[in-house]
């Protein structure tokens, strides 16, 4: 279900309220939600990425100046379990506010492209995903693509083309088939008359502003600079052309202006000199500089700054237990790598509250996690649980991108065995003119914000988002052969700190090993009541998890922890073997003889006439509970009853 609803708005909010929400229904699967209160609460990683491929690609079609409030909103309410849901939500979205009396350029078409044994599949099931080498998610006008997002396993810039070709077909009669819907049900659209600005004004202020913005522009300023400069011109017009401290609406069709013309000369100076505002070329990149094992108590530390861009990206290693449970319509998963991205106020000198994380956050870190993920060592070689935080300590453009570049170097200097270093690259478009490694007033004024990430050899996932009305082949093959560019650039001065993963975890990481066990003997591991399990945890300090195929998975503190009760498990699932000695603990005394474990759960008797090569009068004479005694296993009868002998293990009588 989707639905598009608007009202109006104070004019001159500055911005264009749009608001979309993805929710999701559990029983669109037949399911009850968890938790205490039994229904829906706030929104799920899955819907927040929904809402921003339902957003993305529809923003850039309201006109220029519209500032109505537009929320649309799309319900899941049957999922086959099959198909993904994503795709008929940006659809849906789309023709909802298609069908509305809302100003919109669209319709929009999207489409999902994978790609298993060299053969292309448009919309593929939960099930070919997982064979796929690629998972894009495309939309677009007729006119052209409009977003792309996705994940691949180090693919060339060509299959990323041939993917477009085929997206672009599909999402043509997709936009038809809303095209028909609309002219059958759609409502009128209202007539929007973006805000007019006096010609007179706009060039009495160009006049006296424009060449001094333009020699800001083409200083080289850092932004802190190029800010404060362009806000005292943004004084200077304000005091000369407002007479009237309270006349609102003049002070914001200033504000106006000056922005318009900030952006007008910013592209000129792109555009037509070929110099961008720090001074470098279209395909330079900035000055960039690494390092490795900053803090000393983490895992795994890197910091990652490319001109007033950082990322300080901090590893920690945990087991099973820390793995998060990750509770889908289509079923409930558990994932071993989280990529949690942060972007406080102050890395762009703002004041304002913590208010949790925000959707751009979730977004740009889940974009690094697909990027990242198909590079970390599989579960069975390194069984560990991998969460990765990025802090973000100051951003001028392409944070997510930064994270990416300092997440492989703490990963790397935690030990984690990465396959290969993956690194990432913003790219932007003004005009014809494609940027690499763009800036935050780039991207402001630019037509394009292009993200990719990937290893010497492919890519590995991408995002782009076009703010005209489509995008060309011919200028998306150029961003792309640039980009790999870039990424070999940034990849070559990451190399220089480091290039492989260190030899050996931190100090500080948890020691963690699988072993497997015969499913058969699970019981006797964890014993009556958890009683074995437990006991060996408490003896070792170690955290140990078992499955039903017999997989067991242990973790400590130290190795000599770890290797204590690796020893204990194998010892708990280990038969008794006739004729080997074992030292054991005696357990019970009775009249007849002693009772000894020699085996984590394993107990057997050691008879009175076993105890000595001797006639013993009195059990205790010999043996008292808790006692540590060698002991000889004589054999295992039919019932499973050990026979144990004290007086042959003394002896070393083999033969008796």
């Amino acid at each position: 279900l989707a639905t598009c609803c608007a009202s109006e708005s104070k004019r001159n909010a500055g911005f264009f309220p749009l608001m979309v929400d993805y929710r999701e229904r559990t029983y669109a699967a037949g399911k009850i939600p968890g938790g205490f209160f039994k229904r829906e609460g706030r929104p799920q990683e899955k819907e927040i990425i929904t809402s921003r491929l339902i957003d993305r690609p529809i923003r850039p079609l309201f006109p220029e100046g519209y500032q109505d409030e537009v929320q649309v909103m799309v319900t899941v309410l049957s999922i086959d379990g099959e198909n993904d849901t994503d795709i008929p939500a940006m659809i849906g979205g789309s023709c909802a506010v298609s069908l509305s009396s809302v100003p919109f350029d669209g319709p929009v078409g999207a489409v999902r492209i994978g790609k298993i044994e060299d053969k292309f599949i448009i919309n593929p099931t939960f099930q070919e995903l997982e064979k796929s080498e690629i998972d894009l998610v495309i939309a677009g006008k007729e006119s052209g693509i409009v977003m792309l997002e996705g994940k691949s396993s180090e693919i060339s810039e060509d299959t990323i083309l041939e993917a477009f070709d085929i997206a672009k077909a599909v999402i043509e009669k997709i936009v038809k088939f809303q095209q028909n819907i609309v002219k059958k049900a759609g409502k009128e659209k209202i007539t929007f008359t973006p805000p007019e600005v006096e010609d007179e004004l706009k060039n009495k202020i160009a006049d006296f502003a424009a060449s001094k913005i333009y020699e800001v522009f083409k200083g080289a300023l850092s932004k802190t600079e190029r800010s404060k400069k362009l806000g005292n011109i943004k004084e200077e017009v304000l005091s000369n052309f407002i007479e009237v401290e309270e006349d609102e609406e003049k002070t914001a069709q200033i504000h106006l202006i000056i922005n318009k013309l900030e952006k007008e000369l910013l592209r000129k100076l792109v555009i037509e000199e070929g110099i961008r505002v720090d001074g470098r070329k279209p395909d330079e990149l900035r000055q960039i500089s690494c390092s490795n094992g900053l803090l000393p108590r983490t895992h795994g530390s890197g910091l990652f700054t490319k001109g007033e861009t950082q990322s300080l990206c901090v590893v920690t290693l945990g087991n099973n237990r820390d793995q998060q449970i990750m509770d889908a319509l289509s079923g409930e998963y558990k994932k071993n790598f989280m990529l949690h991205y942060n972007f406080p106020p102050y890395s762009v000198g703002e004041v304002k509250p913590e208010r949790g994380v925000g959707r751009r956050e979730i977004g740009h870190g889940l974009l690094a996690e697909k990027a990242i993920a198909p590079f970390l060592p599989d579960k069975e070689k390194f069984p560990y649980t991998i969460r990765l935080v990025s802090d973000i300590l100051e951003s001028n453009g392409s944070s997510s991108m930064a994270t990416i570049c300092a997440g492989s170097i703490a990963l790397m200097d935690a030990g984690v065995p990465m396959k290969d270093i993956v690194v990432g690259v913003g790219m932007g478009i003004i005009g014809d003119v494609i940027l690499s490694d763009m800036l935050g007033d780039e991207d402001y004024a630019g037509d394009m914000d292009f993200k990719v990430a990937g290893t010497k050899n492919g890519i590995t996932a991408i995002q782009m988002d076009i703010k005209v009305s489509g995008i060309s082949k011919e200028v998306l093959t150029r961003a792309l052969h640039q980009a790999k560019n870039a990424r070999l650039g940034t990849l070559g001065e990451i190399e220089k700190v480091i290039s492989e993963p260190r030899e050996s975890l931190s100090q500080y990481a948890p020691q963690m090993v699988n072993i497997t066990i015969d499913p058969k003997k699970i019981g006797l591991l964890i014993g009556p009541g958890g009683k074995n399990i437990k006991s060996i945890q408490e003896t070792t300090e170690a955290v140990i998890e078992v499955d039903d195929t017999g997989a067991v998975s242990i973790s400590a503190c130290s190795k000599e922890n770890l290797d204590k009760a690796v020893e204990m498990v194998t010892l708990c699932t280990t038969d008794a073997e006739a004729g080997k000695v074992y030292e054991g603990t005696v357990k019970n005394v009775l009249d007849f003889g002693a009772f000894v474990e020699i085996l984590p759960g394993k107990e057997g008797l050691v008879h009175i006439s076993e105890l000595a090569d001797y006639r013993v009068n009195k059990v205790t004479d010999i043996l008292n509970v808790g006692d540590k005694v060698k002991v000889k296993c004589l054999g295992i009868d039919d019932r499973g009853r050990i026979k144990l002998s004290r007086a042959k293990a003394l002896l070393g009588d083999e033969n008796n």
